[in-house]
């Protein structure tokens, strides 16, 4: 590519990548996989970015939501492996109850099966309407409200301190 091309993509990646990178975040679950399927997709979309440059952005988020579906199933398909030590749980800074629930929330949603994790993080964290949701995830309407009630039922189910709150609280 040209030394224009190339700025084009890196001012696009400074301007938008922490908006990214918080996308990738709620899909991934942690820090390390949010950035491994961050890197990636701007790979993916460096390599295409004379046909993408005009409108890259949703390219770019597409590419996460099809790529961390791929990795869940995948993953599935893994057979587990067991380990004489466990980790040590992550230290949580806030105090309280709240951060008891976001920490009770975060594993329910890992806990979800990839389409409706990324169903629910299209429409609450990205905000997206039941139509845009559905074009992002090449599916039909029905598929997402669907998808979408399974997922807040079931998390209502792993989580009922916040039943009432859970559609708050995704959002």
């Amino acid at each position: 590519m040209t030394d224009g091309t190339d700025q084009e993509f890196t001012s696009f990646v400074n301007e938008r990548g922490d908006a990214l990178l918080r996308v990738a975040y709620a899909l991934a679950g942690n820090q390390h996989g949010a950035e491994d399927l961050l890197q990636n997709a701007l790979a993916k979309a460096y390599a295409r970015w004379t046909r993408i440059r005009g409108d890259a952005e949703p390219y770019v988020r597409r590419i996460l939501y099809h790529d961390q579906v791929s990795g869940w199933r995948r993953l599935a398909r893994r057979p587990e492996v067991s380990v004489a030590v466990l980790p040590e749980p992550a230290v949580v800074r806030d105090s309280g109850q709240d951060a008891d629930l976001r920490l009770l929330l975060r594993d329910a949603l890992r806990a979800l099966p990839p389409r409706q994790r990324a169903v629910l993080t299209l429409r609450y964290l990205e905000d997206l309407s039941v139509e845009q949701t559905a074009a992002m995830l090449g599916c039909h309407t029905g598929t997402v409200a669907s998808q979408t009630s399974k997922a807040l039922a079931r998390l209502r189910q792993l989580v009922p301190a916040f039943d009432g709150r859970i559609t708050e609280e995704v959002r």
